[in-house]
């Protein structure tokens, strides 16, 4: 058992939340001192203090370490179908407007999608989901989502496919009997190989560039709530130099890009659309 503290001391606390912005982006605000020392307390090893765990942490031998400690401080509740209307825009509106524009010529038939901060999988495999609802009119496409996160453990937890009941809630039961077994053990239900072969997980930092792309849709969704101004300027860089042209960017309402999006043409509340001029 690790060992017991109080908490951080001031000091502690101002190193730590700034190798978290460092790091991350990610700003603590100065009220959350015991908060961040609970957070942290749950990542220490036996016999390890808060002065140990930083110096691994910022040290080679820490870097693994990183994506972990950076999801254990922030809250991320992942469940299928957050905010349906997102997904109903995406199975129908967005995938007639690239099906029509397709049997056209002026696009090729393919399709890349980025879940961008997709925590243990949810998002993208609704994603999926809404592409496998729709697989009789895109036969013969090539389709993939890519979901990143900048932390190991959730990935490799969104690999694995396995969630709770309170998480496929808003899955109805045609789709759970098609796309989830279920286990007898505990009654967590696990996502199907017909999903798992849509989706591609891979660790990203949303400061840094994306190298995969270019993407005809990225979703970013309850994730950069903790992030300040300067830290989500540069995310929104990323974002649109990751866009194919005519492709669509999605955010939550928790986001706070609204006045940060001059670059793309807003379409709704949530949705924005990369154009030539972009």
């Amino acid at each position: 058992m690790p060992v017991k503290l109080e908490q951080l001391t001031r000091q502690q606390f101002d190193r730590f939340c700034d190798f978290i912005y460092r790091t991350s982006g990610i700003r603590i605000a100065e009220n959350k001192q015991t908060l961040l020392s609970n957070r942290i307390r749950r990542r220490l090893r036996e016999g390890q203090d808060f002065e140990a765990y930083y110096q691994f942490l910022t040290s080679p031998a820490g870097d693994g370490e990183i994506g972990q400690f950076i999801d254990a401080i922030t809250t991320n509740e992942t469940f299928f179908f957050r905010t349906d209307t997102h997904f109903q825009w995406f199975g129908d509106a967005f995938l007639g407007e690239l099906i029509e524009a397709a049997q056209r010529g002026r696009r090729p038939r393919s399709l890349r999608v980025w879940s961008a901060g997709c925590a243990t999988g949810a998002e993208p495999y609704t994603l999926a989901i809404c592409l496998r609802e729709n697989l009789f009119r895109l036969r013969d496409w090539s389709l993939e989502i890519v979901g990143t996160d900048i932390s190991d453990e959730a990935l490799d937890a969104a690999r694995e496919g396995w969630f709770r009941p309170r998480a496929v809630e808003a899955v109805n039961e045609k789709q759970r009997k098609r796309y989830f077994e279920r286990s007898n053990e505990d009654d967590r239900w696990r996502v199907r190989d017909n999903l798992r072969d849509l989706v591609h997980f891979e660790n990203h930092n949303l400061l840094e560039p994306m190298p995969r792309g270019p993407f005809d849709c990225v979703f970013i969704r309850n994730v950069l709530i903790y992030f300040d101004r300067e830290s989500k300027a540069i995310v929104v860089e990323h974002l649109v130099n990751a866009l194919a042209p005519g492709g669509y960017l999605v955010v939550g309402p928790s986001e706070g890009l609204y006045d940060m999006l001059e670059p793309l043409e807003r379409i709704s509340t949530f949705l924005y659309r990369k154009t030539d001029a972009s």
